[in-house]
């Protein structure tokens, strides 16, 4: 049944001693997800108020309280229907400060809170559980500084990342991450979740690339580190710790990163290959070939192109039949008519080494935007075939395709099908398991994957979550890529930051045993 909003007392006696339901002792319950990772953090929280509400309006203004059961859809969804949470409140703060005493009263009154930028995530970070209440931060959205001598912006968490590549682009330089979603997703969620994108190959993790942070702690306590120095060797790095902790320590509300210089030469091709052998060989000879200027090296199966192929609007790049996999490699340089010859040299060598079979080199613009496509374009052609398993992970070079051969042959008796796709620079596998023509979950398929993907991760030492986080999907299968040592350690991190557990609750860390 759902909960309505309680009315309370007027009495200050009455409010502060719980009567009126204003406490809640038990504590909470998801029924949206698997039990297994979404045991009740030990502290109870408390049941949200029309005295709630009352106060946050006179933080926020009454037009960015949602309590509209149909606009509350938007922010209790994420944008692949795969999770769904029950929250009555949505808050749009458009300041540091109403982050802060928005925090400040769920900490003192233990009302879970969710804070959510573009909602792009794929396992479910963003969204409540329960009914938690839900921080959007789309309004604070303005870019506050940007030194075009030293290469660096300042801005606000809730900018969206196609905006802010735009902006920078303008003055000559480019943002260290590009992600599908760009057009949607926020900053702050991007450094929420550590996200990685498609050209961390050649501008590395946000871990480096992010100068300073303004963030929000669970009692209001605002943490300004906004500084944009390359350098600065005082004490511990503290940004360090939020970034990729998924909400769950702290609000970022405000940024400081470093910028590349935008490349002035930038050249795209799309290679046949006819085994993944060959992708490997291919790769080291482009590492060595190309490496000054290598910006991106992904790589997709033919299951992938031929999705793409059948569900894309406009052909992708035509190459000669039989290939088993593909390639997409980026150069981006200053010199267009050095880049062109080295890749035409380097594709030369690797066609007569027999490790290509086919290849095309965009010539504009537009056949670059087409090439992208077929790797953009992946995700939303799976999910017009049918019911989408997806498992975002990290994987030694030597075995990375492996994992999809073997859940090939282990799901071909469900009537699964299995696709894998991904940054090749950094190990990255998108491993892709489908139903065609079924749109809802079969819990035996999902049987028949976890937790055996995660154990054979596990036993190569990969990582289960390469570049989107935990959410509420895999925090029971955390002991799979980090030990009970650290694992306990980043309980005292939480324990210390968010005593009360407020911050993203059920997510990241495992649920404790009640045994």
């Amino acid at each position: 049944m759902r909960r309505t909003l309680r009315k309370l007392s007027s009495s200050r006696s009455a409010a502060t001693s719980g009567a009126c339901g204003y406490l809640r002792p038990a504590c909470r319950r998801s029924t949206s997800v698997d039990t297994r990772v979404s045991a009740a953090p030990a502290a109870a929280y408390s049941e949200l108020t029309e005295l709630d509400v009352q106060h946050f309006t006179t933080v926020v203004g009454g037009s960015n309280v949602i309590t509209d059961e149909a606009a509350l859809e938007h922010y209790n969804t994420d944008w692949m229907r795969k999770y769904r949470g029950k929250s009555r409140l949505a808050l749009r703060p458009g300041s540091t400060t109403e982050v802060s005493r928005i925090l400040a009263h769920c900490n003192e009154r233990r009302l879970p809170i969710v804070p959510q930028g573009g909602n792009t995530g794929l396992v479910g970070g963003s969204v409540p559980v329960d009914d938690e209440v839900v921080l959007s931060l789309g309004r604070m959205n303005r870019v506050l500084a940007m030194d075009e001598h030293a290469g660096n912006l300042v801005c606000e968490a809730g900018c969206v990342l196609e905006t802010l590549q735009e902006y920078v682009w303008k003055r000559g330089y480019t943002m260290p991450l590009d992600l599908g979603a760009k057009g949607s997703c926020q900053i702050g969620g991007n450094i929420a979740t550590n996200a990685g994108g498609l050209r961390f190959l050649r501008y590395g993790s946000l871990h480096g690339s992010v100068l300073g942070l303004e963030v929000v702690l669970a009692d209001g306590t605002v943490l300004d580190n906004l500084t944009a120095l390359r350098k600065d060797n005082t004490g511990y790095d503290l940004k360090q710790l939020f970034i990729g902790s998924e909400g769950t320590l702290g609000v970022v509300t405000g940024c400081a990163i470093a910028l590349p210089r935008a490349p002035t030469s930038v050249q795209l091709a799309f290679l046949g290959l006819s085994s993944f052998d060959a992708v490997l060989a291919c790769f080291g000879a482009a590492k060595r070939d190309l490496g000054e200027v290598l910006s991106a090296v992904e790589f997709l199966d033919a299951e992938s192109y031929e999705l793409v192929n059948r569900h894309l609007g406009g052909r992708p790049p035509p190459l000669a039949p039989g290939s088993r996999h593909y390639m997409l490699l980026e150069l981006s340089g200053s010199r267009a008519e050095h880049d062109q010859a080295k890749l035409s040299g380097f594709l030369e060598h690797v066609m007569a080494e027999g490790l290509v079979a086919d290849g095309t080199i965009a010539q504009d613009q537009a056949q670059s935007q087409g090439i992208w496509r077929v790797r953009e374009g992946i995700t939303s052609a799976l999910g017009k075939e049918g019911a989408v398993y997806k498992y975002d992970v990290s994987i030694p070079l030597a075995e990375l395709y492996t994992l999809c051969e073997v859940m090939r042959a282990r799901l071909e008796a469900h009537g699964a099908l299995v696709t894998g796709f991904g940054h090749l620079g950094d190990g990255n596998l998108h491993l892709n398991i489908y139903t065609p023509g079924r749109f809802n979950k079969d819990p035996a398929v999902l049987a028949a994957i976890e937790p055996f993907v995660y154990e054979w991760i596990a036993e190569r030492r990969g990582s289960i979550s390469a570049e989107h986080g935990l959410g509420v999907m895999k925090p029971a299968f955390l002991r799979m890529s980090k030990s009970e040592s650290m694992i306990e350690l980043m309980r005292g991190i939480k324990g210390l930051l968010d005593p009360k557990g407020i911050l993203n609750p059920y997510k990241v860390l495992p649920p404790l045993s009640h045994s």
